[in-house]
């Protein structure tokens, strides 16, 4: 009888390791959800799973998430799927990992990794939930958090965050485990749709969505991306991203996410080349300028649309007012191309009445020398200033000769 048992719980362990293990049906998508609740958003991240269950996966989109609670302090992988209980999240557990770094880039790696294995499909969407800060810290936090770059998935139970630059490794090492381009990259966090996060991840990623200011507490409005996302048999990776611009502010709109000021964009990271040679070209043409002439773009970049970190400023409404001012050696054709380049990047944005000069993507643009120097050494290192010299063009305004001629703030 003994034996028997045993050879009983033997198949079963079998019968269960295979449902867990077994990849499933290659459908058209998989939205792989990094959901990192370690933190105070935990409440946020159940209600997004319940939101999520309110379509659930079908035929074409698979709906994986992996989902960190500060409340438990495990981390689980789940499939969602489509529940009548407006209380309790009943889609499966397909692993419990128990405690994890979801702090860690390893540990997005490695769902991801788990994802493409086990959901099969032609395109993927990858979706990190969490806090973030663009591409540094706020500048009041510094001391508080050891100057760490906390710029986005802060896991409070370990201390940990992912950096800019280790979001685009492992955006390069998604393409690797994917085959092609990540087809869509997204942040569910504040204050991510900057040019620097871009290019950190250009050359692995087709489109990324994100937002210029700090989204609301209860994020992306799942329920309503993944109704309009099922109506569209075989959507393409854009039409999935301008889905999620015009969902996310229209929820805000006293929609389904309330009334909020928000503004969300989609980026075709195919063009972000152009930008970056357009950004460069104004950066070599103020090189050129005399003193005055640099006060002069000092004093504009302090009017510039900015959003909760005061050195994030939207790219266009700079471009618009310099070439409104008409600054002499800067050349209007160079804006002209920027303003150009600008528009085809940004495939998609829409935004509430509060950010009228939002025009989709910002760029860091520091008006004091605390906030240049607190950022400078690191920003150096960042794939775009490497590819535009930004920082080289920056550093004019903020040198100690200009600094005697209060040219900033």
């Amino acid at each position: 009888m003994r034996k028997l048992f045993f050879i009983l719980l033997g198949l079963f362990s079998f019968v269960l390791a295979t449902t867990v293990n077994a990849a499933a049906p290659h459908k058209t998508w998989t939205f792989l959800i990094f959901l990192n609740g370690k933190n105070n958003l935990d409440q946020y991240g159940k209600m997004n799973l319940k939101d999520m269950e309110k379509v659930g996966s079908n035929d074409q989109v698979n709906i994986v998430v992996e989902w960190g609670s500060y409340a438990t302090g495990k981390t689980v992988r789940m499939l969602m799927k489509k529940s009548a209980d407006s209380n309790n999240i009943t889609s499966p557990i397909l692993e419990d990992l128990g405690s994890v770094d979801m702090g860690s880039y390893k540990t997005l790696e490695d769902f991801i990794q788990w994802g493409v294995q086990n959901f099969p499909a032609d395109h993927y969407f990858i979706d990190v939930w969490d806090h973030g800060s663009g591409w540094h810290l706020q500048p009041g936090n510094l001391q508080a958090h050891t100057k760490k770059p906390t710029d986005i998935s802060w896991d409070d139970l370990t201390g940990s965050s992912i950096s800019t630059e280790q979001l685009g490794v492992v955006m390069k090492d998604a393409q690797s485990m994917i085959g092609h381009k990540v087809d869509i990259y997204g942040s569910d966090a504040c204050l991510m749709g900057m040019a620097e996060v871009a290019d950190e991840m250009s050359y692995a990623v087709d489109y990324f969505v994100g937002s210029q200011e700090t989204e609301p507490g209860k994020g992306w409005p799942y329920a309503d991306l993944l109704s309009a996302w099922e109506s569209i048999p075989n959507a393409t990776a854009e039409q999935v991203a301008k889905l999620l611009v015009h969902a996310y502010v229209k929820s805000y709109e006293n929609g389904s996410n309330g009334n909020s000021q928000v503004t969300f964009s989609a980026y075709n990271m195919n063009e972000l080349p152009t930008f970056n040679a357009a950004v460069a070209k104004l950066g070599s043409e103020i090189h050129g300028l005399n003193q005055t002439q640099l006060s002069q773009i000092m004093n504009i970049a302090k009017s510039v649309q900015t959003f909760a970190y005061q050195d994030y400023r939207d790219v266009l409404d700079f471009a618009n007012k310099l070439m409104k001012a008409n600054i002499d050696n800067v050349n209007q054709q160079t804006l002209l191309d920027l303003q150009t380049a600008i528009l085809k990047l940004v495939t998609a944005h829409e935004s509430t009445s509060e950010y009228k000069n939002a025009n989709g993507i910002s760029i860091w643009l520091p008006t004091s020398s605390y906030e240049y120097n607190a950022y400078s050494k690191r920003y150096d290192g960042l794939r775009f200033s490497v590819d535009t010299q930004w920082n080289d063009t920056l550093r004019l305004f903020f040198n100690k000769e200009n600094l005697q001629n209060s040219v900033i703030a």
